[in-house]
């Protein structure tokens, strides 16, 4: 199993019950990521796109990715470098295709803690996230399976395949 460590992570915050058309706007699912991403929860943070940087993490309410089934809305901010959501709850479809994916979920009740803008660290061991805040106070989450782990430290299932058969990974 892979041991995730992320130093000065900075924290988006958003509300409860973020959708899959705010994360992927229907109008733009012609374009492919490359022309979803930039449009990735512009609904509700409109800066969020453009100044987003890789690393950084999302903190929501519950409810994370309810909606449609659209892989894209993980796809989004993987493509953006998100490195990781943390909410009290998320939807199981968003749940299964972001780890497919390679996005890391942080199942943690008292994600109305992280501020946004502050910096935080993230780290898993043994299958337990620890969300750790500036103030030097942590996070209880819940565990993650280690093999849902394993497919994160992969880059998602398809690349976790590649590696198996020996081929190159390929990025979103």
């Amino acid at each position: 199993m892979n041991t995730i460590n992320v130093q000065d992570a900075r924290v988006w915050a958003v509300g409860a019950d973020i959708d899959t058309d705010q994360l992927a706007p229907g109008a733009y699912m012609k374009l492919g990521l490359e022309g979803i991403a930039p449009h990735c929860l512009e609904a509700v943070r409109p800066e969020f796109a453009a100044e987003v940087r890789p690393g950084d993490v999302i903190a929501a309410g519950p409810n994370f990715g309810i909606g449609s089934s659209r892989e894209q809305a993980a796809g989004a901010l993987v493509r953006l470098g998100v490195r990781a959501v943390i909410a009290p709850s998320f939807n199981g479809l968003y749940f299964r295709n972001a780890f497919n994916l390679g996005l890391l979920l942080i199942t943690c009740p008292d994600t109305a803690q992280l501020r946004d803008g502050e910096t935080v660290g993230l780290s898993v061991e043994d299958t337990r996230p620890v969300v750790r805040l500036g103030n030097g106070k942590t996070l209880d989450c819940e565990p993650i399976p280690a093999f849902l782990l394993d497919m994160v430290a992969a880059g998602g299932l398809l690349n976790q395949l590649r590696a198996r058969f020996g081929q190159a990974p390929k990025e979103l």
